[in-house]
């Protein structure tokens, strides 16, 4: 599979995203708009309007889109052919400064493959020196492939949390979204981490990531995760330490898919009808704030990956809408208890027991 990019496909540009999200269909030339689910009308609703962010727990970076994968349901329309989206050194810097004043307890590093940053082992160990928290958000067969073989160990040594997608514990399903062959490699990963410890001791926690292959909510975690570990285990004999429910965001390659295959309205008909007031008040936006590989913020990945910076500040001008606008204590102030830029895809959060980086919300 080639990248939205690579394809030139239309929806490669976050605009045409979201003229979709927004009831207009990519590249449709005339006036009529059918109706998009109405977000902010679901909030309102709930006694939920208008969402805020609070605390800054989470300093989620995306330190470029470079990958040696390209999964069917990326949001990020990451690939091998993304080599010029990759943060600088001089922008990690920044993300660094910014996590030492923000007090935020972790780092979330994902990409892309976070680890093709030639910057990476910088964050992570800075990181680590601070006392922070640190996810690598690994797609596994990265840890596999030729120049990576030292990555597992320096995770390991560094304490480092990963996070590993794994759409399914058999090889059919996982491929169908991966490509062929990645689930045996993604197994012989897991193995390799958990000789390390990794699964098996509370220092080195692994947890799996489940997303759906088809266009419907992720089944309970509880009930998956006792699933996954008996499967995984009984077959593979591999261990993790838990599992998070995702569901797949109608954006990027699996917005393509759902146009492709007609299901794109049923499915957020389906997100909508699932939407949950509970789930609504727990999203991760509220705690999260996301800086892209060129530094530009975000509320979430999500906001990222669809060009929808930070909400300017009510009555008092622009808000910094990059790391680089201002002095990291300066913009820490400028970005807390700011209003979240919503919008019909944020129903793929808030649907059912609720869905994040985090996993299920309830």
């Amino acid at each position: 599979m080639k990248t939205l990019s690579r394809r030139g496909h239309a929806l490669a540009d976050p605009a045409a995203q979201l003229r979709v999200l927004s009831g207009r269909p990519s590249g449709e030339k005339s006036d009529r708009v059918s109706a998009a689910p109405d977000f902010d009308g679901a909030l309102a609703d709930a006694g939920l309007a208008p969402l805020s962010a609070g605390s800054l727990d989470t300093l989620q970076v995306n330190v470029g889109k470079l990958c040696n994968m390209t999964c069917a349901h990326c949001h990020v329309d990451a690939g091998p052919d993304r080599k010029a989206e990759n943060m600088s050194a001089e922008t990690a810097e920044v993300v660094l400064e910014l996590l030492e004043v923000s007090g935020a307890g972790t780092l979330d590093l994902t990409g892309g493959a976070p680890e093709m940053n030639p910057h990476f082992r910088r964050l992570v160990t800075v990181a680590r020196g601070l006392g922070r928290h640190v996810i690598d958000r690994c797609n596994l067969t990265i840890l596999m492939a030729k120049g990576y073989e030292e990555m597992p160990a320096f995770l390991a040594e560094q304490g480092v949390e990963i996070v590993a997608s794994l759409p399914c514990y058999t090889a059919d399903n996982c491929d169908a979204q991966r490509g062929d062959g990645a689930f045996m490699k993604s197994i012989a990963a897991l193995r390799m981490l958990n000789a390390l410890g990794y699964g098996t001791t509370a220092d080195l926690p692994l947890t799996l990531v489940y997303n759906p292959v088809g266009p419907s909510l992720p089944p309970p975690q509880g009930q998956l995760e006792a699933d996954y570990k008996t499967r995984l285990a009984e077959d593979f004999d591999v261990r993790f330490t838990r599992l998070f429910t995702i569901t797949n965001m109608p954006i990027s390659r699996y917005l393509d898919h759902l146009l492709e295959t007609g299901k794109y309205e049923m499915y957020m008909e389906k997100l909508t009808a699932a939407f949950n007031p509970a789930a609504a008040a727990g999203v991760m936006c509220r705690t999260t704030l996301s800086v892209n590989w060129d530094g530009s913020l975000s509320d979430c990945d999500f906001n990222q990956m669809l060009d929808l910076p930070l909400a300017d500040s009510r009555g008092k001008g622009a808000r910094p809408r990059n790391i680089h606008d201002a002095p990291p204590a300066e913009l820490l102030k400028a970005v807390l208890d700011r209003p979240v830029v919503t919008g019909s895809h944020c129903f793929g959060c808030t649907a059912g027991a609720g869905s994040g980086c985090t996993g299920a919300i309830l």
